[in-house]
């Protein structure tokens, strides 16, 4: 994969413009991965939702439970779909709203910080390969591109905010994450 300093954008990525995004306060400060989990709706895969949510252009009469979400900002640097397809909604120079209340070893406000990246999934049914395979990729080429960024900055949406979030859940295989690492 190829990453241009100067965008913030990994090249063979698939670019869908979230509107859902603000400058860092030191872009030269991005030293962290958060790992996400998401579907909509829960356990739906495929489909445009994750998209039209980080657009802004979720259509909350398409499925009861998105009325839960409705007027919902957010985005993600990237998303992974199940079969390892990449996209990316916001420049890794930016400041994208994937983390809200956040603290990562005592440093609050991870937004600031970190790149996050969603894998279409949910937290009790295993990703796939195909998922960990990309991901390893992406995290290799962004670690390499960013100074401060490391294989061991590297955690899970829950870790981040105990309590109020669970993803990626405990389907996430951390043990063979760090093998592909290696």
């Amino acid at each position: 994969m190829k990453y241009d300093i100067q965008s913030g954008v990994i090249r063979e990525a698939l670019m869908v413009v979230s509107p859902n995004y603000d400058e860092r306060p030191d872009v030269n400060d991005i030293s962290l991965i958060v790992i996400h989990g998401i579907s909509l709706p829960q356990g739906d895969y495929g489909g445009p939702w994750i998209s039209d949510l980080f657009t802004n252009q979720l259509d909350v009469n398409a499925h009861s439970s998105f009325t839960d979400i409705e007027g919902l900002k957010v985005s993600s640097h990237f998303v992974i779909r199940r079969d390892g397809e990449l996209f990316q909604f916001v420049p890794v120079i930016k400041r994208a709203w994937h983390a809200g209340v956040s603290s990562y070893k005592g440093r609050a406000n991870c937004n600031d910080f970190s790149i996050g990246i969603e894998l279409e999934g949910v937290d009790d049914k295993p990703y796939e390969v195909a998922q960990y395979d990309r991901l390893v990729e992406l995290i290799h080429t962004l670690t390499d591109a960013l100074p401060k960024l490391d294989d061991d900055a590297i955690t899970g949406h829950a870790d981040i905010a105990p309590g109020r979030k669970t993803d990626p859940g405990a389907a996430f295989d951390w043990g063979l994450l760090r093998k592909k690492l290696a």
